[in-house]
């Protein structure tokens, strides 16, 4: 990661979103459409999209495209929810190999604004805090997550869980798609299985895709089943934060010699 002043022809690096990408034609039209709220909160920034695979453009080309067009430095901000090879070590590796100086944001969560934005969607879903004292002992929350085999990732996902518990006031169990347990369906019947009949499901996902659908059809009789985070503006407003974020982190004064004893 280079340090740089906010050098760009526009008066300040350009934002660079970086998704995962999918073989699901929703994910690039949700993650569009999320940039496009980004502009609209921010008139003026460049803000450009760069996936990691399957979907146009590439980020090697997103980052070649802005040096030709003579932008000077970049923040890329990785659409993805927690730390992960991706956020350790692909994108600071595409970063590093760019023609133009980059910074590279935090990931997305975890972070309020993303309990904030689930939260949201599970009340578009249907679920209804629970008002009684029995209606909080039945009720609990699978959080529905990709799944990672670094334990970062996992650490994260947990993070964001506890916050969501907080938030909710009953329980929120992670459960994921690949590379970790429990699977969707183990955390539904674990939760049963000590009294929480009525399970709702959040979906950490940033877009619609294989893993979401996937842990979708694994409950399929759950009390409510959220939609992924998606063009949501306080996932906005968040990737705006994370961009901020990463400007203030090089702009930092380096800190001052301890003086030497006496």
């Amino acid at each position: 990661m280079t340090n740089h002043p906010d050098d760009t022809p526009y008066g300040r690096p350009a934002l660079v979103a970086v998704a995962h990408g999918s073989r699901d034609p929703r994910a690039p039209h949700t993650v569009r459409g999320l940039l496009d709220r980004v502009r609209a909160l921010r008139p003026g920034l460049p803000v450009h999209l760069g996936h990691l695979e399957l979907n146009a453009p590439l980020l090697p080309d997103t980052l070649a495209g802005l040096h030709a067009r003579g932008i000077r430095s970049a923040v890329l901000v990785p659409l993805l929810l927690g730390r992960g090879h991706h956020v350790k070590r692909d994108i600071p590796g595409l970063a590093a190999t760019a023609r133009l100086p980059t910074r590279v944001a935090a990931p997305l969560g975890p972070h309020p604004l993303l309990v904030d934005t689930l939260y949201d969607r599970l009340v578009e879903a249907g679920w209804r805090p629970p008002t009684t004292p029995s209606g909080r002992r039945e009720s609990a929350v699978v959080l529905a997550a990709a799944g990672s085999r670094d334990p970062d990732s996992r650490l994260d996902t947990g993070r964001t869980a506890a916050l969501l518990t907080a938030r909710l006031g009953v329980p929120v169990l992670p459960a994921y798609a690949s590379a970790a347990s429990p699977t969707v369906g183990e955390a539904i019947a674990a939760l049963k299985a000590r009294g929480r009949t009525k399970v709702a499901l959040a979906s950490y996902f940033t877009a619609p895709g294989r893993f979401a659908t996937e842990c979708a059809a694994a409950a399929p009789w759950t009390a409510a089943s959220a939609s992924p985070l998606g063009a949501h503006e306080k996932l906005a407003h968040l990737v705006l934060h994370r961009y901020a974020e990463a400007l203030r982190a090089t702009r930092a004064p380096a800190p001052h010699p301890a003086p030497a004893p006496a």
